[in-house]
């Protein structure tokens, strides 16, 4: 009615209200009325946006990759963005232009001049395997940009999904990848034979070893068993030798008693010979007449085998002899009595 409007908009937009050119009120979330003759409204959306890009860069040795992702960002100087770009309303709170779409599209050229230089430095097997190498390079070209600081923008974070090559260049890798995994795969077996057998020939080793260090134990026992038989042998001799020596020694020790008791027997029976013959020797120029004379035995036997023994003496003096036998009788039958 007469051109007053009244409008509302959400929590998450930022609202600029403009008056015969300048900012009459701004914020978020505002709901109020206005004369549309001479009023202009900016519409922001404030939240977090996910932008999704897929572009195409030629790699250093000229193959083409395709590059997916999507790259977060949020609007945080919408008075900024609102200098650059057009966000105007209609009374109905639709916007006359699409600019969100411009700045779409100025985040994902930026997002590819940053890749572009680097891609275009290496080759498409390492294309391919450098996603997280991409995303640093989108985030630090996103965030050093002269161009998106310009926007009010502030870039959350940047992510690949997918590094693809051509349909036939990604055949001839599958290719080139299979018959690769195929020789690590014939090498891997070959291999595993190989430790099969060094493992074989380590066990066969050891065994010899093994077989080695017993014949070196039983060559160590044999020697010792030797030694030790040696050593007894040794002991047996030594301990018959002490014996022998012993032995002389003790036949040396009786020799010198018997020699010693010889010795004293000899002296003894030289002293009893030495007394005998000093007790004797006045009688030994007596007749033995007179030493039997001396005797004084009175026994008549002793004086009649006297007798007899001058007899005998006087034999061829003697013409004839006679003996009663009653002597003789007497003599034998006193002999035979004492027996």
């Amino acid at each position: 009615m007469f051109g007053i409007k009244h409008i509302k908009f959400d929590s998450m937009t930022y609202v600029l209200h403009f008056k015969n050119g300048t900012i009459k009120r701004e914020g978020r979330g505002l709901s109020f009325f206005y004369f549309a003759l001479n009023s202009s409204i900016a519409a922001i959306p404030m939240g977090s946006n996910d932008l999704p890009f897929v572009f195409n860069e030629s790699t250093n040795d000229y193959q083409t990759v395709t590059i997916q992702g999507q790259i977060s960002y949020k609007i945080s100087n919408p008075r900024t963005l609102a200098d650059v770009l057009d966000f105007t309303v209609n009374d109905n709170g639709q916007y006359k232009k699409s600019d969100i779409e411009k700045l779409n599209q100025r985040i994902i050229n930026e997002a590819q001049t940053a890749t572009s230089s680097y891609i275009h430095g290496i080759k498409l097997k390492d294309a391919i395997r450098s996603a997280k190498a991409i995303e640093e390079k989108i985030l630090e070209g996103l965030k050093s940009s002269p161009a998106i600081g310009m926007l009010g923008i502030e870039i959350l974070g940047a992510n690949i999904l997918a590094i693809q090559a051509t349909p036939e260049m990604a055949r001839a890798l599958e290719t080139e990848t299979r018959e690769k995994l195929q020789q690590e795969a014939d090498q891997a077996i070959y291999e595993r034979r190989n430790f099969a057998v060094e493992q074989e020939r380590k066990i066969k080793e050891s065994e010899l070893n093994t077989e080695i260090a017993v014949e070196e134990k039983q060559k160590q026992i044999a020697e010792k068993k030797m030694e030790s038989d040696v050593q007894r042998a040794e002991n047996d001799r030594k301990l018959r030798e002490m014996r022998v020596q012993a032995d002389i020694a003790v036949e040396n020790q009786r020799k010198q008693l018997i020699e010693q008791k010889t010795s004293n027997d000899k002296k003894e029976a030289e002293t009893q010979g030495y007394v005998i013959e000093t007790t004797l020797k006045p009688y030994k120029d007596i007749d033995w007449k007179t030493l039997t004379a001396l005797n004084n035995n009175p026994d008549p036997k002793f004086n009649i085998a006297l007798a007899f023994r001058q007899i005998a003496e006087n034999a061829g003096k003697i013409g004839n002899l006679n003996i009663s036998p009653e002597l003789l009788d007497s003599i034998l039958n006193e002999k035979i009595n004492k027996k």
